[in-house]
């Protein structure tokens, strides 16, 4: 079994590849999914590291936390509205900050359950890591075939 430790070096792993691979795109309005494209991926995916941020530092902190509500349609429409006005560099900052936060307060003892959105369950700290990794992980192969796609 893998402890906090060990995953959290695995997410900052999972978090470098990315970071490697955004610092390296230079057509974020590439296409990926039905409606997605490079930049809105990597919004999604900082969307979720911000509030997983959130969430540890509050719960950290001695704060109740504010886990994000709506259904996952709803989220991606609120995430997708809000890059609207934000530079593919700003999705980057703002990834690699909610990263920080979570380096920052993840390994605090007071963390048993993380909030992961209201009306779902929350997880264990190992289980937020090996999930957020996994998610990072699954849109980064996605990206990276959606960039060499369009390099062609």
């Amino acid at each position: 079994m893998e402890t906090r430790q060990d995953l959290l070096n695995r997410l900052n792993d999972s978090a470098s590849q990315l970071l490697v691979f955004s610092k390296n795109v230079t057509a974020p309005d590439s296409p990926m999914y039905e409606g997605w494209t490079v930049k809105r991926t990597l919004g999604h995916i900082m969307f979720w590291h911000e509030s997983f941020a959130r969430n540890v530092r509050d719960l950290a902190d001695g704060v109740k936390p504010k886990p994000l509500s709506g259904a996952y349609s709803e989220l991606n429409r609120r995430c997708f509205e809000e890059l609207e006005t934000m530079t593919f560099e700003e999705v980057i900052g703002r990834f690699e900050a909610a990263h920080d936060m979570i380096n920052r307060y993840i390994m605090d003892d007071k963390l048993v359950l993380i909030p992961y959105r209201v009306g779902s369950r929350s997880y264990s700290p190992e289980e937020h890591l090996e999930i957020v990794s996994q998610h990072i992980q699954e849109h980064l192969k996605a990206l990276k075939t959606a960039v060499r796609r369009s390099a062609k």
